[in-house]
């Protein structure tokens, strides 16, 4: 049987054609533009959490110092390089590991706390409320970090029974806060 050379090529040219279209696709920009934007800043953000850990275990290190020694001024120092670290992290690592710095911070008020300097520990502690909103760390029986620290660092009232009836603290605490206001009083 005998085909036609004009009928071949035209059907030749129809599914060569038919088959390098359905291969084309557009693109509406260059492609990788903007992965390109994304890995930079993805870049840049861990970056700054790598310097941040970096300062954050200089901190911890300064602490378990301060623990073996019972030494307030390198509790002190341990959380002035904690707020430091995390007024360093700046705009690229803000969104990045919350959790991480959340308990840093908890850590600089505590020693803030410990090193004698009680100004500065209510300071920060309100620095944290406001850097990580609508969050809280709980302690091994349940109990509110910062609920327990706003006690402590009076800022709750010590007025009147509601500081320790109503606080998430724990129970040794709230009984050895009312036997101290009980002798101060009495």
């Amino acid at each position: 049987m005998f085909i036609p050379t004009k009928f071949f090529r035209a059907a030749s040219a129809a599914i060569a054609l038919s088959a390098g279209l359905t291969a084309c696709q557009t693109f509406g920009t260059v492609p990788g533009a903007e992965s390109i934007g994304y890995r930079e800043a993805r870049f840049a953000e861990i970056a700054a959490i790598q310097a941040w850990r970096a300062c954050r275990d200089d901190a911890l290190a300064l602490d378990r110092q301060a623990q073996e020694n019972g030494d307030a001024s390198k509790y002190l120092a341990s959380a002035r390089l904690l707020v430091k670290c995390e007024a360093d992290l700046g705009p690229d690592g803000a969104q990045a590991a919350r959790d991480e710095r959340l308990r840093a911070f908890a850590v600089a008020v505590q020693n803030r706390l410990k090193g004698g300097d009680v100004v500065s520990a209510r300071s920060d502690l309100e620095k944290l409320k406001r850097g990580f909103p609508d969050q809280d760390l709980y302690l091994a029986d349940g109990g509110s970090f910062i609920a327990s620290m706003e006690v402590l660092l009076g800022i709750r009232g010590q007025d009147g029974i509601e500081p320790f009836a109503l606080a998430n603290i724990p129970g040794p605490m709230k009984v050895e806060l009312r036997r101290v206001r009980y002798w101060q009083r009495h």
